[in-house]
């Protein structure tokens, strides 16, 4: 029994091992640190064309533009069916639909990333739970066996802790 004990204690007091550690490096610091000039631009770009005060500046331009061009007193640059203003937002949209889709490929990309360290995190964190379970179980049995020793009783020594099986 002594044996037991010490070598016991001996695991109860053991460095925890891991197998899969648990990530120091901060996914975002990574993030940000890979970014390029054309990746930050295409983010600014999809964040200010996806924003209220795009939308509004947009509209106004529109109202003002046809309005000049309805009642304009000089000239018409752009008449009615305002086939310049469409040429316009058709150029628009054809450079604004390539650098958004950049912008959300590189998220997608981050979400992949975040994802990977979640689940080296969770991996990390249910190792160290197993773990506490196991040394937990040692702590238990080495308080029995006093316990029944101190009470005189005969005690049946753990040979090795059972190891927490998963259930999900």
């Amino acid at each position: 029994m002594a044996t037991h004990v010490s070598s016991a204690s001996h695991a109860v007091h053991a460095p925890v091992r891991r197998r899969h550690a648990r990530p120091q490096r901060n996914w975002h610091t990574t993030d940000l640190e890979s970014r390029t000039l054309s990746g930050k631009l295409a983010d600014a770009v999809a964040a200010g064309m996806g924003s209220w005060t795009f939308i509004i500046i947009q509209t106004a331009f529109v109202v003002v533009w046809m309005g000049l061009n309805v009642i304009a007193y000089l000239e018409h640059w752009d008449p009615y069916p305002f086939i310049l203003l469409n040429l316009v937002f058709s150029t628009q949209a054809a450079y604004a639909a390539p650098i958004i889709m950049q912008s959300q490929n590189r998220a997608a990309a981050r979400d992949r990333e975040q994802a990977q360290h979640d689940y080296e995190t969770n991996l990390a964190a249910k190792e160290e739970i197993e773990q506490l379970i196991e040394r937990l179980y040692v702590i238990e049995q080495q308080k029995i066996d006093q316990i029944m020793k101190h009470l005189g009783l005969p005690c049946e020594d753990a040979k090795a802790p059972v190891r927490a099986t998963p259930t999900a």
